[in-house]
């Protein structure tokens, strides 16, 4: 597919259709770098992206029970403020 750069104030910029931002994945933001003299933009992983589906595993395997540490005397004892 050809794109034209375009003018964007002193800079210039491409427009990207909006089915290939949605095939790519991209949200708001983009990861920018060049590589061997091409132009390299992949999309920014989102905070907990993936979480949901390792959660599944984890409670499929039954590995998802809740850690219990020892108490130790800070958490025994009274605290002052």
């Amino acid at each position: 597919m050809k794109i034209d750069i375009i003018p964007i104030g002193n800079s210039r910029g491409i427009r990207i259709p909006k089915s290939l931002l949605e095939q790519c994945g991209f949200g708001k933001s983009a990861q920018v770098e060049i590589e061997d003299n091409h132009l390299l933009i992949t999309p920014v992983a989102q905070a907990r992206d993936g979480w949901e589906e390792a959660f599944k595993a984890m409670a499929a395997k039954n590995d998802d029970q809740l850690l219990d540490t020892p108490a130790t005397a800070f958490d025994e004892g009274e605290w002052q403020w």
